[in-house]
């Protein structure tokens, strides 16, 4: 049984050092150069390609192409064009106009609006505002109530009430 023990591990420290073996040297490549042969004149003239290659810039032409960092699903709102005869305040959507004052006497209420083109007007109850022929409900101290009759997704018509409110609470 000694034998056999001895033997196994004198195959197995062979083996080891059977497979560690000294590097080689690596082979010198001949160097690829210019060879001067007596009475032979030098030529120096590079092939014409190799100057194309190495003055060759690549430049995107986006021209007919999507961006690619844009998300192939985007979601649009349509607005409705403009009607002919149309005053200006039913040209914007209530979300960009402005709520600047508001005013009162005895028999009504008037507030004060700014369009986005920096032009303002004053308007009362009963008045159209907005690109969905809102109506202005309610004028009040602080706030102005429109009703506009939008379509939702399936095609009926339905009442939206924006709130257009004087002094903005902090947040």
């Amino acid at each position: 049984m000694k034998k056999i023990t001895c033997l196994l591990i004198i195959l197995c420290v062979f083996l080891v050092f059977a497979g560690c073996k000294k590097e080689q040297a690596p082979l010198k490549k001949p160097m690829a150069g210019k060879i001067q042969l007596p009475g032979a004149e030098e030529v120096t003239k590079e092939p014409e390609e190799a100057k194309k290659i190495g003055q060759e810039v690549y430049t995107y032409d986006s021209k007919g192409r999507r961006d690619p960092f844009l998300s192939l699903v985007t979601v649009t709102k349509q607005k409705p064009g403009k009607k002919k005869g149309a005053s200006p305040f039913e040209s914007y959507g209530i979300d960009e106009i402005t709520l600047l004052a508001i005013a009162w006497d005895d028999q009504k209420y008037y507030a004060l609006i700014m369009l986005p083109d920096n032009k303002s007007f004053t308007i009362t109850e009963g008045m159209t505002l907005g690109l969905y022929g809102g109506k202005v409900q309610k004028i009040t101290e602080d706030k102005v109530v429109i009703r506009e009759y939008i379509k939702d997704f399936r095609g009926d018509i339905k009442p939206k009430d924006s709130i257009l409110i004087l002094r903005k609470e902090e947040e």
